[in-house]
């Protein structure tokens, strides 16, 4: 999309939230409806100091879309070796635990790249707002590709080994709720499929799985598939280089 700039996020200016409702900026991202049930007061809280440690030891853990000084787009993505983390949860940064990280993850010493016997990045959600809305003048513009572009080279650059996504089959609602996309877009970037299965969350009868079955009909995707989990991976390094560096640690 014209005027987009393409950046990993910096300690300047920490998008804490995301972008389900629109757009944010340094002006707008402290700004919420006053009768809001969603605990922002306490996700601002929690997430600020997690995530200016997260860039200040990885050098990011997002990449952003911008318009002038609006964030449009975002990429989450954070390394395994704090994924795996029980404190960590589901990293999801407007939930609490476990759907979300606990206050005290921050506090966890993470390990150093140079540490890790596993360079993976697993990316966490991509978005391009407002992601709730029917009118989205964002989206498909290549925005969200342009953004898994820029991380594959950063992460290239920066000395991380691969990139890992769950994805799930080519429906709207997935995206629309949760910022994972369907396998055909990653598919299209290079990320090939690893693994599926059942995913265990989508397993019950509540109104998002009623949802997400009707519309798999709706496209003529089996309900089954729809409930899958989907592994992909992509080595940003060659397998020769990632040897040699073990090798040489």
């Amino acid at each position: 999309m014209e005027n987009t700039i393409f950046s990993a996020m910096t300690n300047q200016f920490i998008l804490w939230r995301c972008l389900h409702a629109g757009p944010l900026s340094s002006r707008s991202i402290n700004s919420w409806p006053k009768d809001s049930q969603i605990p922002w007061e306490n996700y601002r809280e929690r997430n600020l100091p997690l995530l200016r440690k997260l860039t200040d030891m990885y050098g990011a853990c997002a990449i952003l879309a911008h318009i002038g000084d609006e964030v449009i787009g975002q990429l989450r993505f954070y390394p395994r070796a704090v994924c795996d983390l029980l404190e960590a949860g589901g990293l999801c940064l407007l939930q609490d635990f476990p759907a979300g990280p606990t206050a005290d993850l921050v506090d966890h010493d993470f390990p150093s790249l140079d540490k890790m016997s596993d360079k993976t990045l697993i990316i966490h959600c991509c978005m391009i707002a407002p992601s709730q809305k029917a009118e989205n003048p964002y989206l498909r513009k290549g925005i969200g590709s342009a953004m898994v572009k820029f991380l594959i080279q950063w992460a290239a650059d920066n000395g991380w080994d691969r990139l890992e996504v769950d994805a799930f089959e080519d429906l709207p609602i997935i995206y629309e709720i949760t910022g994972s996309a369907g396998h055909t877009f990653w598919e299209k970037l290079g990320f090939s499929i690893v693994s599926r299965h059942a995913h265990p969350h989508l397993q019950g009868r509540d109104e998002f799985v009623l949802k997400l079955e009707q519309q798999a009909r709706d496209l003529g995707i089996a309900t089954d598939a729809a409930k899958e989990r989907i592994i992909m991976r992509l080595d940003v390094r060659p397998a020769h280089e990632s040897g040699a560096r073990a090798n040489r640690s």
